[in-house]
Parts: C-alpha cells; structure tokens; sequence
C-alpha cells in the first residue's frame, strides 16, 4: 500500500513539474504567424526560428522599432520583402 502512494506521489509529482517546464520553453517560440501585412520600415532585426529546434512552426521573428516581436510566415513574398528590406 506505501508503495503505491509513493508512485501516486510520484506519478503527479511529474505531471506537475512537465506543466512547469511545457510553458517556460513555448514562450521562446512562435506559435503562430501573425495576420497583419508588416511596415517593412518599421523593422529593425530578424532571426530565423525552425522546427529542427523544438519549436512548432518555421518562422521569421521580426523585432519592432517600438521593440515588440513579431512572427511572419517565412514562405510569403511579404515577409521576404521585409527581409531585404532590414538587410
């Protein structure tokens, strides 16, 4: 019977502690593109983000002259324009 409450304890433990990691890790990618057309010149830097990386989506994150993040959808001719642009 101890030995069971120990599994319990255990079993929820994990869960508990995988719904602590789950959200920390997810903030640091993007989830999904956004739906707005981006001022080019508003963009100040670019990174790219791929799923090779833990990550959900292939995308391109953009930083804000206000500093905000935003994420674009990288097979749009858009969003390959803002590239060139901010290069």
């Amino acid at each position: 019977m101890a030995s069971g409450k120990v599994f319990l304890i255990t079993l929820c433990s994990l869960m508990l502690l995988s719904q602590l990691i789950i959200p920390a890790h997810s903030c640091n990618c993007c989830l999904k593109y956004t739906r707005r057309h981006l001022p080019c010149k508003r963009l100040l830097s670019y990174k790219f983000q791929d799923i090779k990386h833990n990550c959900d989506i292939n995308a391109v994150i953009f930083r804000q002259s206000n500093g905000k993040l935003v994420c674009a959808n990288p097979l749009l001719d858009h969003t390959q324009k803002c590239i060139k642009h901010v290069e």
